[in-house]
Order: structure tokens, then C-alpha cells, then sequence
């Protein structure tokens, strides 16, 4: 028989799994472990809106508060388009996701996969030539059943990532996080570009964005950044 899931993981299961860190703590997890501790409010998450500060206010006998304002402020969901004209392949952006959302290699285009998506906007300061935006995907928050469904999604790519980012042998893992199962690491797993391979690739970025054709011209054939 299993053990019954702590508070800290009770309140997670709650949260939307961006991984975002607007609440001030880097992950969903750690600011949900705060709240179970008592040294963080419900009403730190702008991603789960006033319908997740609701839920999490029934599930600990708390008054409903309205969202902090100083924590961002409630949208429609968003996902991270790249630019792929210009992006410089500095692989920056993929070290930045929470979640392996973006693939691509050094001194490739990369891309976003825009399903695994979850609208963190860490890749956007990641980004050396501001080729990355956050478009709407919905014109209004998601339903909270659907939320939830994406955020279990995100909790285990999120788990997924960490594991594969520890070093070798060391077995640790987030607490209360289910092992993940058959989420495999992106092709993104690659030396980042040296700091003088990107100033340089940053020159070139520019120089093409300068350069850049108007509406209507043809694109130019996307491949390995010269």
C-alpha cells in the first residue's frame, strides 16, 4: 500500500508545473513545499490564476485571497516562438527550459515544440539577440480541468529533465515526484557554444537582422548558422 502523498506534494498536484518562478521560488515544487511550511501565501501563482488559488485555499481550510500583483498578474496560456531566421544557435535558450521544450543543436536553428510548451518565458532574457516572443495560444485562461491534465504532463517532463541533469550515479530526485517513464532527453544535450563563438554568432545575428529582406520577399533556406 502506498503512503499517503505529503502536503508539500498534495499542494504541487495543484499548481500549474510552469516552472516559471514568478512566485520567487525556482521551481513549482519549492514553492509549494514554502506554502506547506507556512512561509509563503496561496496567492503567489499568476499561471494557475484565481481559480488555483481557490483550490488550494479549499484544500487547506484558507480564505480565498485575491492573486499578488507583485507575483504577475493572470492571462490566456502562451507558448515561445522562435525566430529561426534569427536565432544564432547558441543553445542558451534550451539550457534555459524547464521542461526540454526546445530542441535543436550548437550552430543550428532551434525550435520550439510547442505542445510541451509551458509558457515559463525563461527562455526569453535567456536569448543573446531577442529572437525568441510569447504568443497567446487561447484567448482565454484554460479550463481547470484541462490545466491540471497539462500540468501532470509538465511535472514529469520537468522530473525527467532534472534526473537527466544530475551527475552520474547520485540517483537523487525531487521529492514526492514520480519517477519518469518513457520521456526521452532532447538532442539538445550538447557543450554550449564558447563565449567568443557567441559574440561572434551574435555579430552575424545582427548583421542579418539588418539585412533582413521586407514582407513578401523570399525566405532565405534555414540551416547551420555560417
Amino acid at each position: 500500500m502506498n503512503a499517503p502523498a505529503s502536503l508539500g506534494a498534495r499542494i504541487d498536484a495543484l499548481l500549474p508545473q510552469t516552472q516559471c518562478g514568478r512566485c520567487g521560488y525556482p521551481t513549482c515544487r519549492d514553492y509549494a513545499q514554502a506554502i506547506s511550511d507556512g512561509v509563503a501565501d496561496i496567492n503567489r501563482c499568476a499561471p494557475g490564476g484565481t481559480e488555483g488559488i481557490a483550490a488550494l485555499a479549499g484544500l487547506l481550510a484558507r480564505a480565498v485571497l485575491p492573486l499578488d500583483p507583485a507575483h504577475g498578474c493572470e492571462r490566456p496560456p502562451q507558448v515561445a516562438l522562435i525566430d529561426e531566421d534569427l536565432c544564432i544557435g547558441c543553445t542558451k535558450c534550451i539550457q534555459a527550459c524547464p521542461v526540454d521544450a526546445i530542441v535543436g543543436t550548437g550552430k543550428r536553428m532551434h525550435t520550439v515544440i510547442a505542445d510541451e510548451c509551458t509558457g515559463c518565458e525563461l527562455c526569453v532574457p535567456a536569448c543573446p539577440v531577442d529572437c525568441i516572443a510569447m504568443i497567446d495560444t487561447a484567448a482565454q485562461p484554460l479550463p481547470r480541468a484541462e490545466l491540471l491534465s497539462r500540468a501532470a504532463h509538465a511535472r514529469m517532463r520537468h522530473a525527467a529533465r532534472r534526473q537527466r541533469l544530475l551527475p552520474a550515479g547520485t540517483g537523487e530526485g525531487a521529492p514526492d515526484t514520480p519517477a519518469p517513464a518513457d520521456i526521452a532527453a532532447p538532442a539538445s544535450a550538447i557543450a554550449p557554444l564558447s563565449q567568443a563563438e557567441v559574440l561572434a554568432a551574435i555579430a552575424r545575428g545582427r548583421a542579418r537582422k539588418q539585412a533582413r529582406p521586407g514582407p513578401g520577399a523570399p525566405a532565405a533556406t534555414r540551416g547551420e548558422v555560417p
